[in-house]
């Protein structure tokens, strides 16, 4: 299980994954063929099933590491073996082949949400489950109805023509349908004459559907306890006949904005609602126009403190009410402003609570009004405080996730979340919660090429501790973040963040990390990132960065090293060294990759050439960033001369001239210096010390840990000793070819290292 924490799951859902990853080796065998088939022997009930294909259905829509199994849904064919009861499935995962292999299945509740995959033929497959369905979703199935006498096909699942005729599809039979969501279908269907084999519905979404006669609707006059008008042109008829449904306690006949629709809420027809409608615990009117009549004076509102009490209510036909509501939608409504409105969850837009009761309640089916309320919750983030973190994180994850293909609720839910997970919101946040922010933020990257989406996401993972909080998702977003790095892209901040995230990465990882993330093209996406800087003559973040990164994933990973000299990269330091000769720091990262390259013997050999031994020498009397560039340089040099002289095929310069320069640098650096470097192993340093072929190899590694422990000691004197270091010291003490100067200061390592050993520890911190 890579996704969460095991401690911050149930058992439940750690076998649910452990399962679904796993399945050939868990419940399932593969035939030759590659096809899924349920083991031997396994009887699997209800609550195990509907987990396992609910859970697949999230797993493929929000984890991209997830395989999908085209044969999954056979698993669930046989009824003897397999018991479902409860299915959730929305989007583009589920096709009429899937629905048809769980036919057999006695399906109490079948939510279908967006699944455009589905034709006409799947209508046949509802059929089956006429006998036993108690609530039914067929909701944005834009596909699944057309119209009659339309000259259109429906398409298979290959997205041809079918051959098959429309099924004279009816709802006769259902007879335990209670609950059914016919919303969002995008084709006009004869609603009418549909529903009339339903006697018995308790609830009913007709969503964006045009009723041109809303009669029919008091053939549940009786029995209709939820009614869901939204998106639906109202007139004064369709308000005639809802206030007779008088059972009601669900009403919705919100709006996705003011414009669409021409009827207008008036002080008498919200009166009739309230009046007629007794038993009403919740009523949306969202995004409708409001009379002006309905409000009362503003010197009465503002008469006493807020109130939920109808009888005080701001909002007069409301004063009607026997009860607060449980829930009221105003949202972007004139309404949402008043002091005292009669409900004890509102949405809206005056405060924080009403834009999360909004994001809340709108989110799964009206991503339209979802992602304006987002935008509200931007707002408030980043110009005021956002008091309910938590709740607010988690309605914008579940946004994310569940509308992953929606361009607009991506830009405004990675805006949010960046602000939502900065510095100051950061506390009370557990690593579940951050690591579902890391899932969909990398969702939105791998989804959307779009500047806005890209910018958000890479900026909300700024906010993370890097490597340490994206470790469980590490390739994968090395690789989303070189896809962005690719020539094509060409927007500035954008490669300038990316570029910052690559380092970041690569910087205190294991060698497994950063080799695997070489082979995905790390060092040539780097090396072609400078190429282009250093064609428009351009020494920029971007160009530091890159050389930095280089520096990090070469560390200690001889492949990388060798992948950076056979992309030219000598070539590339050479040019920068050339094109910009004041910049410090582009020197020092440079030279500390140069370093890593140097500690690999086998590549030696590339660097022992006149020009580079010239241009490393030159580099010892560089003062550029303090001691950096005339360390690294001497530093590469102490590797190449460790090689003895029987290796040095360099006519052009005198070896023990070189080493002559290399003795007098080290002499004129001080000890005292703080350093831009951070050692995990001392190991390429160590190497150098017993040895007598380059004494001023042994200067210089000497030289090093003497800085490194009297100016870090707490780092670096346990690494020492940790690593043998002590040892090794005592012999260099005990050559006769050791330096003085090399003898001096490997005692006064050891003397440090032995007083930091020997110190008792204090307890009273």
């Amino acid at each position: 299980l890579t996704t969460y924490s095991l401690h911050d799951l149930s058992l439940a859902e750690i076998c649910t994954a452990r399962c679904l990853r796993n399945l050939g080796g868990t419940m399932c065998r593969t035939s030759a063929e590659g096809s899924l088939s349920l083991s031997g022997g396994v009887f699997l009930p209800s609550e195990i099933c509907d987990r396992l294909l609910n859970t697949y259905v999230e797993l493929v829509l929000t984890d991209s590491t997830f395989q999908k199994h085209d044969g999954f849904f056979t698993l669930f064919s046989d009824p003897y073996s397999t018991r479902l009861k409860r299915v959730q499935l929305r989007n583009d995962v589920v096709r009429d082949r899937d629905l048809e292999a769980i036919a057999k299945q006695d399906l109490i509740e079948l939510h279908l949400i967006y699944c455009n995959k589905l034709t006409s033929g799947s209508l046949k497959t509802l059929t089956h489950f006429r006998h036993t369905l108690v609530s039914l979703s067929l909701y944005g199935c834009s596909n699944i109805f057309r119209r009659r006498g339309l000259n259109t096909q429906a398409l298979d699942d290959q997205g041809n023509p079918s051959r098959r005729a429309e099924p004279d599809f009816t709802f006769q039979g259902f007879d335990r349908l209670r609950l059914l969501n016919l919303g969002g279908l995008a084709l006009p269907v004869d609603v009418e004459a549909l529903l009339h084999p339903l006697p018995t519905l308790v609830s009913l979404d007709l969503s964006g559907i045009r009723i041109p006669r809303a009669k029919f609707l008091l053939q549940w006059k009786d029995t209709l306890a939820s009614l869901v008008l939204y998106n639906v042109e109202l007139s004064e008829e369709h308000i005639h006949t809802i206030v007779k449904l008088s059972n009601l306690r669900h009403l919705d006949i919100s709006r996705e904005n003011q414009r669409s629709f021409s009827f207008k809420l008036s002080r008498n027809t919200l009166t009739g609602i309230v009046q007629d409608l007794s038993h009403l615990v919740s009523l949306d009117i969202s995004c409708n126009v409001i009379v002006d009549d309905c409000i009362v004076p503003p010197y009465e509102e503002a008469l006493s403190r807020s109130s939920i009490e109808p009888s005080d209510s701001s909002i007069f036909p409301f004063r009607d009410l026997k009860r607060p509501l449980q829930f009221l939608g105003l949202y972007d409504t004139s309404l949402c402003n008043l002091t005292h409105i009669p409900a004890y969850k509102v949405t809206g837009t005056r405060n924080e609570d009403q834009i999360l009761n909004a994001i809340e309640a709108y989110t799964e089916l009206r991503p339209e009004v979802a992602h304006r309320a987002i935008n509200h919750l931007f707002d408030i983030a980043r110009i005021q405080h956002c008091s309910q973190l938590i709740r607010a994180l988690q309605l914008v994850i579940a946004a994310l996730k569940f509308h992953k293909y929606n361009k607009n609720i991506q830009v405004t839910g990675s805006a949010a979340l960046f602000y939502l997970t900065n510095t100051e919101y950061r506390t009370n946040q557990s690593v579940r919660l951050r690591r579902e922010v890391i899932q969909v933020v990398l969702n939105g990257m791998e989804e959307y090429q779009e500047v806005t989406v890209q910018r958000n996401c890479c900026l909300t993972l700024c906010n993370f501790s890097i490597p340490e909080e994206l470790e469980f998702q590490y390739l994968r977003v090395n690789q989303l973040l070189l896809r962005i790095l690719e020539p094509a892209w060409q927007d500035e901040s954008i490669q300038r963040i990316a570029v910052h995230l690559c380092n970041a990465l690569v910087c205190q990882v294991d060698n497994d990390h950063k080799e695997a993330v070489g082979k995905m093209g790390f060092v040539t996406t780097m090396l072609n990132l400078i190429q282009k800087k250093l064609q428009d003559k351009m020494c920029d973040q971007v160009m530091e960065f890159s050389w930095s990164a280089l520096w990090n994933i070469t560390d200690e990973t001889p492949d990388n090293c060798e992948m950076f000299l056979d992309s030219k990269g000598m070539s590339l330091f050479l040019q920068c060294l050339e094109t910009f000769p004041d910049k410090q720091e582009l020197h020092r990262n440079m030279l500390g990759l140069l370093g890593n390259v140097a500690e690999v013997k086998a590549l030696r050999p590339q660097l022992l050439t006149p020009q580079f031994i010239t241009v490393f020498s030159n580099l010892l009397d560089s003062k550029a960033d303090g001691i950096e560039v005339s360390y690294n340089a001497c530093g590469v040099l102490s590797h190449i001369m460790f090689d003895g002289p029987e290796v040095w095929t360099v006519e052009e310069s005198c070896r023990d001239e070189v080493m002559d320069r290399m003795r007098a640098a080290i002499r004129s650096w001080d000890v005292n210096s703080r350093r831009n470097i951070n050692y995990r192993s001392f190991e390429p340093i160590l190497r150098l010390l017993p040895q007598s072929i380059a004494p001023v190899s042994q200067y210089w590694a000497t030289w090093a840990l003497y800085n490194l422990v009297f100016v870090y000691p707490d780092k670096y004197c346990p690494l020492l000793i940790r690593e043998g270091g002590m040892a090794l010291l005592q012999g260099v003490l005990e050559m006769d070819t050791s330096q003085a100067e090399t003898k001096d200061m490997a005692r006064k390592v050891m003397e440090y290292c032995r007083n930091f050993r020997e110190e008792p520890m204090d307890t009273t911190k």
